[in-house]
């Protein structure tokens, strides 16, 4: 039998990603909260209580509701709150099991009358959910920054102003609606594609985010990728010229094939390439994503289906992480958001 030095002198032989992956799931496995504003009071203060609102930490316990939910007070702001004020489950009325199945709907791709049916909640609830959880995923994924070999490219989405327009004051469609977003008016590469920059790298990291309408520039890289690239790592890409310019401001090795190839020895363009058909292949599953929701749509991609933690472990980043984290997003607000939501 294995004894704790053993286990330990195991633990060591680990790689740093390795020991810090197998510290995630040890904790994943830890006891179990039994509500959400437990769970949310054991993530937001794990570290001491900190003021939401303000950010002090002379923060004390402020008695009660009647529903026993503890209640603090803020000493240097004055303010009381509850542990999920400002959080994605702030006024929730439903429990923690429902937001797990909700995740778990999530971590599975599934649309979002089936994920409003399987947790018993309506479909307009269901499409809120998706987006705040997306939203927190968001400010984690700004984080990511890529090394080793890096493949770049960029994929295309059609303009997309999918949606309920009728009724809204603020904006008129300047075109007539096409069917799901799938039928353009002009051939090619034009300002009715959206641009996506994507780049990954060999360890299940990711980026894709809307640059611009039409082709790309270096500008738009630079909006995208500046300060995300790792300066000892090789950017692989096809033999665009802005990539040169791009990786020549970054000094940034870069080695670029001819088109019809995807190898060069050990570097290549075949990982890139086959995100590009996966992510295709996700947002096609919904039958048209509007524009100013796609960006939430790719980081939903790059978090289910090209980071290579375990499906547990993304399940608890989901719960622990994104429903504890800050968010002040209403439902009435993301609809009202720009239908072009591109980088300035």
């Amino acid at each position: 039998m294995a004894t704790v030095k053993d286990l330990l002198s195991e633990f060591n032989k680990l790689t740093k990603p390795e020991q810090d992956a197998f510290t995630r799931m040890l904790a994943s496995r830890g006891t179990k909260v039994a509500n959400i504003n437990d769970l949310v009071t054991k993530e937001r203060f794990a570290n001491g209580y900190i003021c939401p609102l303000c950010g002090s930490i002379h923060v004390v316990r402020n008695g009660k509701r009647k529903d026993r939910t503890q209640r603090y007070l803020c000493r240097d702001c004055g303010k009381s709150f509850v542990a999920t004020i400002n959080s994605i489950t702030s006024g929730t009325r439903k429990d923690l099991d429902t937001w797990t199945k909700y995740i778990n709907c999530m971590m599975n791709g599934i649309s979002v009358r089936k994920a409003a049916h399987a947790c018993g909640i309506h479909r307009n609830t269901a499409f809120a959910w998706r987006h705040k959880i997306l939203d927190a995923l968001q400010n984690m994924a700004a984080s990511v920054s890529l090394d080793g070999i890096i493949e770049a490219d960029e994929t295309f989405f059609n303009l997309s102003y999918k949606g309920n327009h009728k009724k809204s004051k603020s904006f008129t469609i300047p075109r007539t609606a096409h069917k799901r977003g799938n039928d353009t008016h002009i051939r090619g590469i034009s300002y009715e594609k959206v641009c996506v920059p994507c780049a990954v790298d060999r360890n299940g990291h990711s980026i894709s985010k809307i640059a611009n309408l039409g082709r790309v520039s270096a500008k738009d890289l630079h909006t995208v990728y500046d300060g995300r690239f790792d300066a000892k790592s090789t950017l692989c890409t096809d033999k665009m010229n802005s990539y040169v310019r791009f990786a020549n401001k970054n000094k940034i090795n870069l080695v670029q094939l001819k088109g019809g190839k995807a190898k060069k020895g050990i570097y290549s363009v075949q990982h890139i390439n086959a995100y590009h058909g996966e992510l295709k292949r996700f947002i096609y599953g919904f039958k048209g994503v509007s524009t100013k929701y796609l960006n939430n749509y790719l980081i939903w991609h790059n978090f289910i289906n090209y980071a290579k933690e375990a499906v547990d472990e993304k399940e608890n980043i989901l719960l622990n992480f994104v429903l504890s984290t800050q968010s002040m997003d209403r439902f009435r607000t993301m609809s009202a958001r720009s239908p072009v939501p591109l980088i300035t």
